[in-house]
């Protein structure tokens, strides 16, 4: 039975990182990466929080972090908003790209502002259309904003050059490999998260339903894609989509299965059909999702379910033979709690999920704080459990 952990600021806090060095000092975090590593030694590997510095370059208005407008031990946080008005539905069906360059990027931070400038792409269908298309490229304010993006670039690569050295050191000397193979979301789920927010898309239900079906559905081409594109350049099997509003306090069952779950599905299903195992990270609750989420028409054995606050005792009965399940250590018990409470907790989850296969101990929520003899007592008990 796999045994694996998913952190977030806990990689860094193990070394003695600060919430603002774990997102600015890349080098101690590639150091971090591989202490953690070689301490608790999981199945497969796990990973720090992202760079903040490349989030100043841009600057972002989508999420503040540690030394940016927080103190330097505050978590990064996302700043809801709807950056997409209501009345934009119609422009982001008919060209998605265009949109998001000319209208979306542009309030999300101000390094993509020159970009709205831009003329299409598509005007450059012959050389004489080009000599005029290519005038906006000249414009001050777009070299500097494109000065501005290459720097956010050079900054990302500095920090995944630091950190894939990490990862290469955990996989060549400590025999751990990388699971991940990319990220992507649920159609509505980019609708409901960035675009519209919490309150927008929740107005949007009740007042234009047809278009967020129709936005979502615009949106199914557009992930597999994305998805694609990204799990050529890995190694790692695993696909993994962080699900946030599908969960049971967000939408009503019936919204679920109108709004959430058909184009969600069919990602999933393009995604199988390229070889890639999608892995839904359900974030909260979804036990009155069991029976949906066990689609028949998704084949056996396809799809990795990461539970958070599920009953894993109906995960298993709903999703036992059908699907692999993982989780739900919760992070409070590994926080808070003292190591036999943890072997206790883990040893039941066990007994009530992993007797017949098809599950993988994993804590539930992505980890930020944690007394290291709890995580290491989860992830010992895995290893030693014979069910």
């Amino acid at each position: 039975m796999p045994v694996t952990t998913s952190t977030g600021y806990f990689v860094g806090k193990h070394s003695g990182l600060t919430k603002k060095q774990a997102m600015f000092e890349y080098d101690k975090v590639a150091a971090a990466i591989v202490k953690y590593h070689e301490d608790f030694l999981p199945d497969f590997q796990t990973s720090s929080v992202a760079p903040a510095k490349v989030f100043e370059l841009l600057g972002l208005n989508l999420v503040d972090w540690p030394g940016g407008g927080l103190s330097d031990e505050t978590p990064w946080q996302y700043m809801e908003g709807e950056y997409m008005a209501e009345d934009e539905y119609d422009a982001l069906i008919a060209d998605p790209e265009t949109y998001f360059r000319r209208s979306l990027l542009p309030r999300f931070g101000s390094a993509f502002e020159p970009l709205a400038g831009l003329p299409p792409f598509t005007d450059m269908v012959e050389a004489t259309t080009m000599l005029f298309a290519i005038l906006p490229f000249g414009d001050p304010k777009v070299v500097e904003g494109m000065e501005r993006l290459a720097a956010a670039a050079r900054e990302c690569l500095s920090y995944l050059m630091a950190t894939g050295a990490a990862g290469a050191e955990v996989a060549g000397r400590l025999g751990i490999p990388s699971s991940f193979a990319g990220i992507a979301k649920a159609p509505y789920e980019i609708l409901a998260d960035t675009l519209r927010g919490t309150k927008g898309i929740m107005i949007d239900r009740f007042r234009r339903p047809e278009k967020i079906l129709e936005a979502s559905e615009r949106f199914v081409p557009i992930i597999i894609d994305w998805a694609v594109r990204q799990a050529e350049r890995s190694s790692g099997p695993l696909l993994v989509f962080v699900l946030h509003k599908g969960a049971d306090s967000f939408m009503s069952d019936a919204d679920f299965k109108q709004f959430y779950w058909p184009t969600l599905k069919t990602v999933m299903k393009g995604l199988i059909e390229q070889g890639i195992t999608p892995t839904m990270f359900a974030e909260g609750g979804y036990n009155k999702r069991l029976e949906v989420i066990a689609d028949p028409e998704l084949p056996v054995g396809s799809v990795l379910w990461l539970f958070d606050q599920t009953d894993m005792k109906a995960a298993k009965r709903a999703l036992g033979g059908h699907s692999c399940i993982a989780g739900n250590v919760p992070t409070a018990l590994l926080a808070l709690s003292t190591v036999e409470e943890v072997e206790k907790y883990t040893k039941d989850l066990l007994d009530t999920c992993a007797k017949d296969g098809g599950f993988m101990l994993e804590n539930g929520a992505v980890l930020d704080d944690a007394k290291a003899e709890n995580l290491k007592a989860m992830i010992e008990t895995g290893r030693n459990w014979r069910g």
